[in-house]
C-alpha cells in the first residue's frame, strides 16, 4: 500500500479520482470532490468545498468556511480568507439548471482575498492583487491592485511582499516597480 504524503482529517472526505500533493494538510469537515487537483503544501481549513475539477496550485492557503466551485482555478501561493465567496454561474435559476456550463475564474499567483469577500464568477484576479476583506469583485483586477469595496475599486497597489506602495513605486522590502500605461510591472 502506497503511504499518502498528505494529511487528511478523519472527519473529511476526499471523493475518488483527486489529485493531491505532498505536504497538503485538509482540516476538519471538508470535502474534495471528483477531479479535484491540489498541490503541494497546500492548506485548507475547517469546513472548506473544493468542487469537482477544480485545480489549486502550490501553497495555496485556503481559510475556514470556503467552497470553491467547478469553473474556479487558483494558482500557487494564494490566500483565501476566512468565508470568501467564489461562484461559477452569471444569472442561476433552481429550475433552469446550466448542466456543467461554467463561468472561468481565475485567481493569480500570489493574490490574497479578504475575509468575506465574493468573486463573482467570469472574472480574472491578477498577480499578487489584494481584495480588502468585504469587497465584491465584478469586473477584473490588475495584477498587484488594491481593491476594496461593493463593488470593488482600486485604491491603490501593493507589493508582491503584500504591503501597500506609495507613490515612489517602492517597497520597504527592497522590490521596485513601474508604471507602464496603467499597468504595474517590477523593475
Amino acid at each position: 500500500m502506497k503511504e499518502k504524503k498528505y494529511l487528511v482529517h478523519e472527519s473529511s472526505y476526499v471523493d475518488d479520482d483527486v489529485e493531491i500533493g505532498e505536504g497538503t494538510k485538509i482540516w476538519h469537515f471538508s470535502h474534495v470532490q471528483k477531479g479535484a487537483r491540489i498541490g503541494k503544501n497546500c492548506s485548507l481549513g475547517q469546513n472548506v468545498n473544493i468542487g469537482n475539477n477544480v485545480h489549486i496550485g502550490n501553497g495555496v492557503r485556503i481559510q475556514n468556511n470556503v467552497s470553491v466551485y467547478e469553473g474556479v482555478e487558483i494558482e500557487d501561493n494564494v490566500f483565501c480568507g476566512p468565508s470568501c465567496v467564489f461562484t461559477n454561474v452569471t444569472t442561476p435559476r433552481a429550475h433552469f439548471p446550466v448542466h456543467g456550463v461554467y463561468a472561468k475564474t481565475l485567481i493569480k499567483e500570489g493574490a490574497s482575498l479578504g475575509a468575506n469577500c465574493t468573486v463573482v464568477c467570469g472574472h480574472t484576479v491578477g498577480k499578487s492583487a489584494l481584495i480588502g476583506s468585504g469587497a465584491v469583485v465584478a469586473k477584473d483586477v490588475k495584477d498587484y491592485a488594491l481593491m476594496v469595496g461593493v463593488p470593488a475599486k482600486q485604491i491603490g497597489w501593493v507589493c508582491e511582499c503584500g504591503k501597500r506602495l506609495g507613490e515612489s513605486l517602492k517597497c520597504e522590502c527592497g522590490r521596485e516597480y513601474v508604471l507602464v500605461g496603467d499597468t504595474l510591472r517590477k523593475k
